[in-house]
């Protein structure tokens, strides 16, 4: 059995699965819940002055008969009173000392509102401080959350203020409703972050109802923009958590969120750079329960490709991710229809005809039976066939032989750039 322990810029956990800042971990009683069903760690829901929530605040969007494939909330941090939440992380702690308990915490952009929770919420022994720089709903109109969040300048200078008075390792969460991620990662380890974490939720409106007319969710008739999260988001996740683990200037652990739901999940997390994860929406979907799934998943996993520590994994498919300029341009494949597998629905076909390069033909053989048969010397290996087709094994896409040998765009700009230059010099 492999060794699931992590250790987050200081934070050590029994194994990389946490609950993020969010309801599941909205007090004492949700958290050592969560630690007797065997999660490692859990982010405690933004502490900061207690607010006012409305009522109703959750919605959710399903496709294709899966439930939840999409939450969005228009909840704000804590509504409990500071010295209740406190009290509760100390017996939490107490009770649970070998599971990571870090504090969420936002307040004003200001030195002295920072240094005052700071010292405060490290009074009752967490393990580490998350700053909340991506909440984009609510707080975010009285100048915190993601306002904070999507200016470099003010992530960097509030990260510096917590530093200037914790003892315990930082790390600050991002938002994604940003241009580019980067650039506040790079602000928070110039800021002397120890770790970020990302992403916290992306802005949405979840739909309408088409009776009423009404936002959803909606407020007594009125609705708002809120969080966008769940398995939808992961795609998004999981590029921001790659484009800031290859960043030269980042270059601190990442805390990877967005859709995790299992421990597959985990592991593309943990091999795009993130040393752990955290989750929300898969357990308020299906309770606490789920880690155990995650755990015994994770260690089958590790133990069949014979790995003995889930931190060997952590960044291992990195040197995999490039910018599209260095991608081989000579490198081809095209699909190949199994015959014996496909089962005739002409989706793939449809597909193609309607859609890509009209590639797949509907032929006869010779007792009258119709097949499908790609063109392959027509095909661009898109993939749009084997994606559609809902038969596992009718469309395989085949590496083809090379005829040229690799060349990305960067390199044949290079080779065009400098002919021109030796052409221009010629003529001089």
């Amino acid at each position: 059995m492999a060794d699931l322990r992590i250790n987050l810029a200081g934070i050590k956990s029994p194994n990389p699965f946490w609950l993020a800042s969010a309801p599941p971990t909205n007090s004492g009683y949700q958290v050592q819940r969560a630690f007797e069903a065997g999660w490692g760690g859990a982010v405690w829901k933004t502490l900061g002055d207690p607010i006012l929530n409305v009522t109703s605040r959750f919605a959710a969007i399903s496709f294709n008969g899966q439930r939840v494939a999409g939450f969005n909330n228009i909840e704000l941090i804590t509504d409990r009173p500071l010295d209740v939440n406190l009290k509760e992380i100390y017996e939490t702690k107490k009770k649970y000392p070998n599971h990571a308990i870090v504090a969420s915490l936002m307040v004003e952009p200001k030195q002295e509102k920072w240094h005052e929770i700071v010292k405060r919420v490290e009074d009752v022994g967490v393990d580490g401080l998350e700053l909340n720089f991506g909440c984009p709903h609510g707080m975010a109109e009285r100048g915190m959350g993601s306002a904070s969040g999507q200016v470099p300048e003010l992530v960097e200078k509030q990260t510096y203020w917590v530093k200037e008075a914790a003892k315990t390792p930082v790390i600050v969460k991002l938002t994604p409703n940003i241009t580019d991620i980067t650039a506040t990662a790079e602000a928070a380890a110039k800021g002397g972050a120890d770790a970020i974490s990302m992403i916290n939720t992306i802005n949405s409106l979840m739909g309408v109802d088409l009776d009423t007319w009404n936002t959803i969710p909606h407020v007594a008739g009125k609705g708002a923009h809120g969080g966008y999260c769940g398995p939808a988001v992961k795609p998004i996740a999981l590029n921001m958590v790659a484009e800031c683990a290859r960043h030269p200037n980042v270059n601190i652990p990442i805390s990877g969120i967005g859709g995790v739901s299992n421990w597959q999940d985990a592991v593309e997390f943990m091999l795009m750079g993130a040393t752990g994860v955290q989750v929300c929406t898969a357990a308020m979907h299906h309770g606490f329960r789920i880690v155990e799934d995650m755990i015994e998943g994770l260690n089958n996993y590790l133990d069949s490709k014979g790995i003995s520590a889930v931190t060997d994994i952590i960044g291992k498919s990195l040197p995999k991710y490039s910018d599209w300029g260095d991608l081989d341009l000579n490198y081809n494949i095209v699909a190949r229809i199994n015959t014996d597998v496909c089962i005739n629905c002409n989706k793939c076909h449809i597909a193609c005809e309607d859609t890509s390069h009209q590639c797949i033909e509907m032929l006869t053989d010779i007792s009258g039976k119709s097949y499908l048969k790609v063109r392959e010397e027509d095909c661009v290996g898109c993939n749009l066939c084997s994606i559609v087709c809902p038969v596992d094994g009718a469309i395989d896409m085949i590496e083809t032989p090379r005829e040229l040998p690799p060349m990305t765009w960067n390199e044949r700009q290079s080779v065009i750039n400098a002919a021109t230059q030796c052409k221009a010099d010629i003529t001089k």
